[in-house]
């Protein structure tokens, strides 16, 4: 990975949304809704209180989260399209 976040940013893959309803409507891309969910890439170390101690981050590589529809900013990395964003956008870990 050619891009590692600094402070409290975060890295995120977003996950594949599906293809077809449950009633097995096929839906066309123009339709489809970004998923607000996906997978974190990698993350910064976290931020540092005023007496410059550090703030551990609440999720790491690999976690699967889920956050708000707007969040994040698009970057393209090795090709692929990922989303930074602070570490307080995401709303939760799914496990």
């Amino acid at each position: 990975m050619a891009l590692k976040p600094l402070h409290d940013r975060v890295l995120v893959r977003r996950t594949e949304s599906d293809e077809k309803t449950a009633g097995g409507l096929i839906i066309p891309d123009s339709a489809k809704e970004k998923p607000a969910e996906g997978t974190v890439v990698s993350c910064g170390e976290g931020m540092r209180k005023d007496s410059g101690e550090l703030i551990a981050m609440a999720v790491s590589a690999g976690d699967k989260v889920l956050f708000g529809k707007w969040s994040g900013t698009e970057v393209s990395v090795d090709g692929e399209e990922l989303l930074m964003m602070k570490e307080s956008d995401i709303m939760g870990i799914i496990s």
